[in-house]
């Protein structure tokens, strides 16, 4: 049977929030590890009303629910599945829930489509600026604080981009973060409701903590290994780069 040393006992997502738990921040145990944690950094999973058990993202749908780390590798664990099974159907006070073969998959799609809904609410509420000339530019006046690429971004601009950004982070002692996000140009372009979009600038601090939060959660779950420096991603000034895929087109 395969192992993993992280699960521990595990309850229902009714118990009472950490006493830990920063002002303002709500708390739930995940029902793998049994480890409270913020709920910005877990997903939560509901009961469709067919039995089967879907994301919850915004953690709006109706009836109970319970909360799991964003960690595919421990999601996919046969432990962590068997564990899964029966603190969902003690947490939704169900015996008939059924765990998709693939809900794995299902739970990294709806993080994407987010965290692409995340960029397009930010750019209607005028928190996102485009084009690499204009991004340098308001950087240069420490603007930006979050940095952004197309997954597809050409590396050798993206990363004198990232190095500016480290640059002026460095001489206003506030990091800013840059990231290579998980999807291409053309899903962010259609996402934006622009043409190319390859380089975004992210000028609000709760604008980017939002989508560093979402991002997270991606990287957490993404099955091609999204590879996230080991850094705060909680907020603005985290510096944080996502590694580029190995597919990366030029």
């Amino acid at each position: 049977m395969e192992h993993n040393d992280r699960l521990k006992p595990a309850a229902p997502d009714n118990r009472k929030e950490s006493p830990k738990a920063s002002a303002g921040e709500s708390q739930r145990r995940c029902l793998l590890t049994g480890e409270a944690m913020p709920r910005t950094g877990l997903i939560r999973l509901a009961l469709a009303p067919d039995g089967g058990i879907v994301p919850d993202l915004a953690g709006k749908l109706p009836g109970r629910g319970g909360w799991i780390s964003a960690d595919r590798a421990l999601f996919e664990t046969v432990a962590a599945r068997k564990r899964l099974q029966g603190a969902l159907a003690r947490a939704l006070k169900s015996n008939a829930i059924r765990l998709a073969d693939d809900l794995a998959d299902r739970i990294e799609a709806a993080l994407t489509q987010r965290l692409l809904g995340r960029l397009g609410l930010e750019n209607r509420a005028g928190n996102l600026i485009f084009g690499a000339d204009r991004v340098r530019e308001q950087l240069s006046r420490g603007k930006v604080r979050m940095l952004l690429h197309a997954g597809d971004a050409r590396p050798d601009g993206a990363d004198r981009m990232d190095g500016m950004a480290r640059a002026v982070g460095e001489s206003l002692d506030a990091a800013i973060a840059h990231q290579r996000l998980p999807f291409g140009r053309d899903a962010l372009s259609a996402a934006l409701g622009r043409d190319n979009v390859v380089h975004i600038g992210v000028t609000d601090a709760g604008a980017a903590t939002r989508i560093a939060a979402d991002l997270a959660r991606l990287a957490g779950f993404a099955q091609a290994g999204l590879a996230l420096a080991e850094t705060n991603l909680t907020g603005p000034g985290a510096a944080t780069v996502v590694a580029p895929a190995a597919s990366e087109r030029h």
